[in-house]
């Protein structure tokens, strides 16, 4: 008796295990491989940096360079805590001033070993001239600390403000790299800066980052 083949073949379940099992395995292969566009796409689009997780100091990203005509020879070699102030009103403004200033000297005093890696730069905004006394309490020997003047030329001192000011952190203290790369900012505001978080931030980075040693 003739028997009509169907036109589909009955299924094999063996093939067809083996059918699904390589398409699952190809989509763990998939993933394997894209699981680090994944993630690094979460990190930059979703969990972007913004300081307050894991570090108490803002985050600046990307990070900005410091202007290569005027700051970048100061700067360039260790890492850097900077303030801008004028110096005509600094010792008078205690809050503002001198007592951020103390901070970044004691900050530096308490890194041991590693406080040669740390420099304090405070540009002097308005190029009046500091009184003796502080010269003397905060001076490049003892305390870590540069004065740096404003450039005589305009557009020198005009792209050094804006760099200054630049995402309205001008008050802030700025943390420098040792390439001249701003990447970290400090609160000023009445309930800061933390003395212990600031350092726990910069502890961190010297750490992990090697660059910077021995004033290099």
């Amino acid at each position: 008796m003739y028997t009509e083949e169907p036109l589909i073949p009955a299924s094999n379940p063996e093939v067809s295990l083996k059918r699904k099992s390589g398409i699952w395995q190809m989509w763990l292969i998939v993933l394997i491989f894209a699981a680090p566009v994944i993630a690094s796409y979460v990190m930059f689009y979703i969990v972007k940096p913004t300081g307050g997780k894991t570090n108490y100091g803002q985050l600046v990203y990307p990070v900005q360079q410091a202007p290569q005509e005027s700051l970048m020879p100061v700067v360039y070699g260790k890492w850097t805590l900077l303030i801008a102030r004028p110096a005509q009103t600094c010792e008078k403004d205690e809050e503002h001033c001198l007592k951020i200033l103390y901070l970044m000297r004691q900050l530096r005093a308490s890194l041991g070993k590693e406080l040669e890696r740390v420099q304090i730069v405070i540009i002097n905004t308005d190029n009046s001239q500091f009184s003796p006394n502080f010269l003397e309490a905060y001076d490049e020997k003892s305390a870590g600390i540069k004065v740096f003047y404003m450039p005589g030329d305009e557009a020198s001192k005009s792209h050094l403000k804006q760099w200054i000011s630049q995402d309205d952190g001008g008050q802030a203290i700025q943390l420098l790299d040792p390439n001249g790369a701003r990447m970290m900012r400090f609160p000023v505001s009445p309930a800061a800066p933390d003395f212990k978080k600031i350092r726990a931030d910069v502890e961190k980075l010297l750490k992990w980052n090697p660059t910077g040693k021995y004033g290099k």
